[in-house]
């Protein structure tokens, strides 16, 4: 009898940790990004969840490792995404405005990721650099950014001569900027970047900026 309960009970018990840290890290990464890094507390944590503090340090090590769980997890969401692009079919200004619009959706739906990255910033990227996880994980966008643009300067269609992290670090850049600082932005200028009304119009403004910066005639020498 042991030896057939045993795998059964030893299958809960895997799916019952698995769901205990996913739960912990849902919690986490909504208190790191209200609070930041120095203002999230442990026991706050582990108050908002069916665990305790003791718990939290046996899956995680402690609060330094479970910040960077957190940012693993949220840099995963976004690297899976990528992973699933399908942007063989299309043409080369086709499917740099799908990899731009993805990247726009993405920030918009996960501003949690956004006040993740923001926070890590401050701390200059200590638990990324610390993370081996995060250091292989790369990203899947520079390679499909590389045969976008491969396909399009062979085709004529792009004329800039640009490489893929600085592409992806234009699409990025506005993205990010639009939910990042959409309260500082709204003070100044009294506009929300992030109104649904305005939602199509820059989601296609930032794809033609793309475009337009690849395909621009450039002037000789």
């Amino acid at each position: 009898m042991t030896s057939v309960d045993e795998p059964a009970r030893s299958g809960v018990r895997t799916r019952d940790a698995a769901r205990t840290r996913a739960e912990i890290l849902d919690v986490a990464t909504q208190e790191f990004a209200r609070a930041g890094y120095d203002g999230a507390r442990v026991d706050d944590i582990a108050a908002l969840t069916r665990t305790t503090k003791r718990m939290i340090y046996y899956y995680f090590g402690g609060k330094e490792q479970l910040f960077t769980a957190v940012l693993e997890r949220a840099y995963g969401v976004i690297r899976e995404a990528e992973q699933q692009l399908d942007v063989d079919h299309l043409d080369p200004v086709a499917a740099i405005r799908r990899l731009a619009e993805l990247t726009f959706d993405h920030h918009e739906r996960h501003p949690d990721f956004i006040r993740l990255v923001s926070i890590e910033n401050i701390h200059g990227a200590e638990h990324i650099a610390a993370s081996e996880k995060l250091g292989r994980i790369g990203s899947p966008a520079l390679d499909v950014i590389r045969r976008i643009l491969t396909s399009g300067q062979e085709s004529g269609l792009f004329t800039a001569d640009v490489d893929a992290v600085d592409l992806h670090a234009m699409i990025s850049s506005f993205c990010f900027f639009r939910v990042a600082n959409r309260s500082t932005f709204g003070a100044l200028f009294g506009r929300d970047l992030v109104e649904p009304a305005r939602r199509e119009h820059y989601r296609t403004m930032l794809g033609d900026m793309v475009i337009a910066y690849l395909t621009a005639e450039r002037a000789a020498g």
